[in-house]
């Protein structure tokens, strides 16, 4: 069996016994009247503190009693609208205009009617140029303190660039600049060129990425940074912490050529060489190929003198020597020397002769000694050695036993005898 259709209906919604105490608590069966959101952001938004904010104004619309002015930041595409009232805007020295730069104290207004939030100003104040430079001078004095500005961090730049890497504005006479000069110097020079935003809220972070792809770049061995000049307002992207760092964080040498003589942003300062405009940039950069084919002669000249010189005194030493009377017959030192050999081998042989002579008599002289004192010489005058039979020689008569055998040694020869008799010595 089919179960019965139930006829019924939808169940009705229950109506709601409370409103929610939160947003989070709320459901579709259970929402918020509009006005009690409007109240409640009313109330959140009222809470929160007055704030300073700091941008450029690029919209100024002024009516009786209040101004609109639309605030962008100086570093990034956002945007926010101002409601100024006219008690404002006349505490002002001079009028706001547009492109100025401000700081303004601003409070966030919630409009419960129309649900409209709007800014609304209680204090203005144009940054003035001097404010913009104690802003600059306190980071140079910062990042010098780190060691960013040290002149043991700049790197030499290369003789002859085998490309250049060129950072400037979109057809701009910098790039132009660079270009031709560069060119004139050294028809050959190669250049990558990053065209950028060089002024406004988009250069800093356009300047730091073309900076980072040329960096990288093997074949690029040096970049310049080129803008020709403006406003100190123009030129404070190249003053930008980011942007310093980046360029003192490369490994390729920098150039800067920002402005002129009179422009010096902080990164003239970490660049590796500061060129005063583009143009002297360019000239900085690539030697010029006239100079140096000058002092390629120059150099050719000096070192062909250096040569004509060298041969000429070498060629005046040879003369000098072959005019000596040596050099006409060299068979003279030679004999020289042979006699010096001969005369010191006759020298040798007559010192060694009379050695030999000397040594001879002395010799002769030591035999006569030792012959005259030899027991055969005695023997020869006529004295004679008696011995016993087992060889023992007589001294005293007395130790003779009797009838020993004696043996007789004279001059020559040997007697037998026997001892018959002895005699003692007389007084």
């Amino acid at each position: 069996m089919q179960d019965p259709i139930d006829r019924s209906g939808p169940e009705e919604p229950t109506a709601p016994t409370s409103v929610p105490k939160t947003a989070a608590e709320t459901t579709p069966e259970n929402p918020w009247p509009l006005q009690l959101l409007s109240k409640n952001l009313k109330s959140y938004i009222d809470r929160a503190p007055a704030t300073w904010v700091e941008g450029q104004i690029i919209e100024l619309n002024k009516r009786a009693n209040a101004s609109y002015i639309t605030l962008r930041d100086v570093d990034a595409e956002i945007s926010l609208s101002l409601t100024v009232w006219s008690t404002v805007m006349n505490r002002l020295e001079l009028p706001l205009e547009r492109g100025a730069r401000v700081v303004a104290q601003v409070k966030p207004d919630f409009w419960v009617k129309t649900g409209r939030l709007s800014m609304q100003t209680r204090d203005i104040r144009p940054v003035g140029i001097g404010d913009l430079l104690a802003r600059i001078e306190r980071l140079r004095q910062a990042l010098a303190a780190e060691g960013l500005f040290s002149e043991d961090r700049k790197r030499p730049l290369p003789l002859l660039p085998g490309r250049i890497g060129l950072i400037t504005g979109r057809n701009s006479d910098a790039m132009k600049d660079v270009l031709k000069n560069a060119a004139l110097r050294w028809p050959a020079v190669a250049f990558e060129v990053r065209e950028v935003a060089v002024q406004g809220v988009n250069a800093v972070s356009e300047v730091t990425r073309a900076l980072a792809q040329l960096d990288a770049m093997p074949e690029v061995d040096v970049i310049v940074i080129a803008r020709g000049g403006g406003s100190l307002e123009d030129l404070l992207p190249f003053s930008h912490e980011d942007l310093v760092r980046a360029v003192s964080a490369a490994s390729t040498p920098v150039v800067s050529a920002i402005g002129h003589e009179a422009d010096r942003p902080l990164l003239d300062d970490v660049a590796d060489l500061r060129a005063s405009t583009p143009t002297d940039a360019a000239k900085r950069i690539v030697p010029d190929v006239g100079e140096e084919l000058h002092r390629i002669g120059s150099a050719r000249a000096q070192l062909r003198r250096i040569v004509e010189l060298t041969v000429g005194r070498e060629a005046d030493r040879l003369h000098h020597i072959r005019s000596r009377p040596v050099m006409a017959s060299p068979a003279t030192i030679v004999d020289v020397r042979a006699q010096d050999i001969s005369r010191l081998r006759e020298r040798a042989m007559s010192c060694m002769n009379a050695e030999i002579r000397r040594d001879t008599d002395r010799i002769s002289h030591l035999r006569a000694q030792v012959r005259a004192l030899s027991p055969q010489n005695t023997l020869d005058r006529g004295y004679a050695v008696v011995q016993l039979p087992d060889g023992e020689v007589v001294r005293d008569a007395a130790a003779v036993p009797d009838a020993a055998r004696l043996r007789i040694r004279v001059a020559v020869g040997e007697v037998a005898a026997t001892a018959d008799a002895r005699e003692s010595p007389q007084d």
